[in-house]
């Protein structure tokens, strides 16, 4: 043990400058993800703001707040809802960026080719607040693009904005039309890597762009496909707060209310922490156990994974 310990202290010594660099970095990580991590225990207790959170008195059970959460009415409805979008997200959002990279690869005016790109990554620069704006004007069924082009033909527009069975819908394809140009880099980034001799063999062989695509192309990205997709079941019951919050009504709330929203609503609102934090709690953990399950089964199936 002490040998290794002075083995890493050579290591370090060696290396100050790369430590030093990486010194704010590991400070800023401690700070702001590591040290609030002791307010977790914020949900086995009875929180009172007057007593702080070491103050506050343990609640006994203690998982008397995840029991409230799974007994109330709303327990079932957040989860479906978060587990559904996150799903749809991901099967309508996944392969998009993916097909776009292998698209944009094929693409010889390189003139064209940056214009091309320039117009799928825009949109990842508008903000979710001017996202969710830009939904309610073109969606107005009085003055919004739709409206205008019912009324053009006589009929009434109807409000999707206020329809809980459109709600999945739009909250998805918009999230696909904004992110999906932009996430696409990462596979441009995995597809530059590829050996051009493989590409000329092929040309040699007598191999289509389409064929080139399918037994070059794709096999090279599914290492880094892998990889993303661990990464995104690990943010499996993360469904974003703030667009969804944006977005969500009175009238859609049977498919909006997911559990972001009703942590917010609880602890914020109703001033609930210690069931609030209970349920972001449990939140956290199935993300994690998501995680670990995916990225097992992808290191035994692929050879690919995190760890």
């Amino acid at each position: 043990m002490q040998a290794r310990l002075n083995r890493i202290g050579r290591q370090i010594a060696r290396n100050w400058g790369l430590y030093l660099l990486l010194l704010p970095s590991l400070v800023l990580l401690i700070i702001f993800a590591y040290k609030p991590m002791y307010g977790v225990i914020i949900a086995f207790k009875k929180y009172k703001n007057a007593l702080g959170i070491m103050g506050s008195p343990w609640i006994d059970p203690i998982f008397k707040n995840f029991e409230r959460f799974f007994s109330s009415f709303q327990c079932s409805t957040t989860i479906r809802n978060t587990i559904a979008l996150s799903l749809y997200s991901m099967i309508a959002g996944f392969p998009i960026p993916i097909m776009l990279a292998l698209m944009i690869n094929q693409i010889t005016a390189m003139r064209f080719r940056k214009a091309f790109q320039t117009v799928l990554y825009l949109p990842h620069f508008i903000s979710t607040v001017v996202m969710v704006g830009l939904l309610l004007i073109w969606l107005s069924p009085s003055r919004g693009l739709i409206g205008t082009i019912y009324h053009a033909f006589g009929k009434t527009a109807p409000n999707l904005m206020a329809s809980a069975s459109a709600f999945p819908s739009l909250y998805v394809w918009s999230d696909v039309w904004q992110h999906a140009g932009w996430d696409s880099i990462v596979f441009l980034a995995a597809l530059s890597s590829v050996d051009p001799t493989l590409y000329e063999a092929a040309t040699v062989d007598g191999a289509t762009r389409w064929q080139k695509m399918i037994y070059i192309d794709l096999p090279l990205l599914l290492p880094t496909a892998c990889i993303l997709l661990i990464l995104r079941s690990g943010n499996l019951m993360n469904v974003g707060f703030e667009k969804v919050f944006l977005m969500q009504n009175e009238l859609n709330q049977q498919t909006s209310e997911v559990i972001a929203t009703y942590v917010y609503k609880l602890g914020m609102k109703s001033n609930q922490y210690s069931v609030s934090t209970a349920v972001n709690l449990f939140n956290n953990l199935i993300n994690l156990a998501l995680l670990l399950l995916v990225n097992g089964i992808t290191g035994k199936l692929g050879e690919t994974s995190l760890w």
